[in-house]
């Protein structure tokens, strides 16, 4: 199309840098094969449609009667007629010698981008477990370290990384994991993911490839394991727990290859794998050429005594290693690791760099400054104070408003789970009664994946499933909710039911 340009680089008849003004005149083109008769009203109905779709957007330039007919290949008049019309009603302005152009006087109805991330009114208490409290965010210290990594950072490492992740982090990474999680951690090894869920799905995707098709998954446990394997090609087999951890007799009897746990502290039950367990796990990984997925969500936060160390500390060959920020910074830094057995990493190098080509520099560099300066040892610590007193908070709350409450998996992480007296069942009715109420629970028989008579026995955290009894199991997140929403919270569903 022969149209004047307002500016170099600018598409013809928009202004510099918009893609609008050409693009428009697609929606011409039907009009100017319309009819003889109807030809006119068609013309003037698809300007008019541009410009309150927006597709011709105010101040837009448009191209010289004589210019437009010759591409539309009608007669110069029709354009002209058009562009009087559309003058006359407000869509179009013009001046003599001045040209034409789309009025500012049409306000088209832009499209609304929808945000469907997890947002909890204001007026409800949210106890769902897996959120910190993102106020806690070091944005000073955040920034600092951002001007920092954008002043010293060569021009040659904003190019394509090496898909492991940068040097760098790696190296701060495999210091920190050894010293205060007790992994063994090669550099060489550590790949940087963008979270749990990309390192869970590029594990399986590659055991896929070498002919897994299932992975045995803690039962309860987190419900994100079936959607996130099932990307994979993978099926879950949900696996039982006892007083120790993971049950070793239906983890043989279920033949699988692939084990995923959170043996630091299991999810949601809060129960911390013994050191016999750990032993047995590692026994049925070397027994059946198999492998062990730690995902360790929340190893960094114990409140009686030092963090439980890795299981990958134990056997590297046997166990694949995951971590995040998502706990001690915020999830939506997306900002993770996986740490994998020699006989694995070059496979899961190749699938991480055929799925992204790397993660983003800037973001590996600044944390990589984050680490080796001091300030995610003291972001931890930070957290690991506010959290053991909001931790407190709920204890004291339950044993004032739910007399009789028994409250476990309180040593570590950001929840816990609250076992209500019978008095205060069943499960079904306490849960619509506090919803209600405006507060948000879930309970422990949402996490199970087996259904009825799956889950721990020996707490008797799930035993018969949601119809046994009249006790209701809560599990509680308490980390993202300052002390005084806490408290409020409990009184709430205490009048509730």
């Amino acid at each position: 199309m022969t149209t004047p340009s307002t500016g170099p680089g600018g598409p013809p008849g928009g202004p510099p840098g918009s893609a609008a003004g050409s693009a428009a005149w697609e929606l011409l083109l039907p009009a100017a094969s319309a009819p003889a008769r109807a030809r006119g009203r068609a013309l003037q109905g698809a300007l008019r449609d541009a410009v309150r779709s927006g597709r011709l957007a105010p101040g837009t330039r448009l191209p010289s009667s004589r210019d437009l007919a010759a591409d539309l290949k009608v007669s110069r008049g029709l354009v002209t007629e058009a562009y009087e019309q559309l003058t006359a009603e407000g869509y179009l302005r013009s001046g003599r010698g001045a040209g034409t152009w789309v009025g500012d006087a049409v306000r088209a109805a832009r499209p609304r981008a929808r945000d469907l991330a997890p947002c909890s009114p204001a007026d409800r208490v949210d106890f769902v477990p897996g959120t910190p409290d993102l106020s806690l965010f070091p944005r000073s210290a955040w920034a600092a370290a951002q001007r920092g990594v954008l002043t010293e950072l060569p021009h040659e490492s904003l190019g394509y990384p090496d898909p492991r992740g940068l040097p760098r982090l790696r190296t701060a990474l495999a210091e920190l994991l050894a010293r205060r999680r007790g992994v063994v951690a090669d550099p060489e090894r550590i790949m940087v993911v963008s979270g749990v869920a990309q390192a869970t799905s590029l594990l399986a995707s590659v055991l896929h490839a070498r002919g897994t098709r299932t992975a045995g998954v803690e039962d309860p446990g987190s419900p994100q394991h079936h959607a996130l394997y099932a990307s994979a090609g993978l099926g879950t087999v949900p696996l039982p727990l006892d007083d120790e951890g993971l049950a070793t007799g239906p983890l043989y009897a279920s033949g699988v290859r692939l084990g995923v746990t959170t043996p630091a502290h299991q999810f949601p039950t809060g129960i911390a794998y013994s050191a016999r367990r750990r032993a047995e796990l590692l026994d049925w990984a070397r027994s059946v050429d198999g492998l062990v997925l730690e995902d360790d969500y929340d190893g960094d936060f114990r409140y009686d005594r030092a963090p439980v160390g890795a299981l990958q500390g134990l056997d590297p060959e046997r166990v694949a290693y995951t971590g995040s920020v998502s706990k001690s910074l915020a999830p939506g830094l997306r900002l993770g690791w996986l740490l994998v057995p020699d006989w694995l990493a070059d496979a899961v190098v190749e699938r991480k760099r055929t799925t992204d080509l790397g993660h983003p520099t800037l973001d590996q560099a600044l944390f990589a400054r984050f680490v080796e300066r001091g300030d995610y040892d003291r972001q931890l610590r930070v957290c690991q104070r506010a959290y053991r007193e909001r931790r407190d908070a709920l204890v004291a709350a339950l044993a004032e408003h739910f007399p009789g409450s028994r409250v476990t998996g309180i040593a570590a992480g950001l929840h816990a789970i609250a076992t209500l007296p019978e008095r205060y069942g069943p499960e079904e009715g306490f849960l619509a009664r506090v919803t209600e109420a405006g507060v948000a629970v879930r309970p422990l028989t949402a996490y199970a994946h087996g259904g009825a008579g799956g889950g721990p026995v020996g707490d008797g955290l799930v035993g018969d499933g949601p119809v046994a009894g009249k006790e209701v199991r809560l599990v509680l997140g308490y980390a993202h909710l300052t002390p005084g929403r806490i408290r409020a919270g409990v009184a709430r569903m205490a009048r509730a039911v």
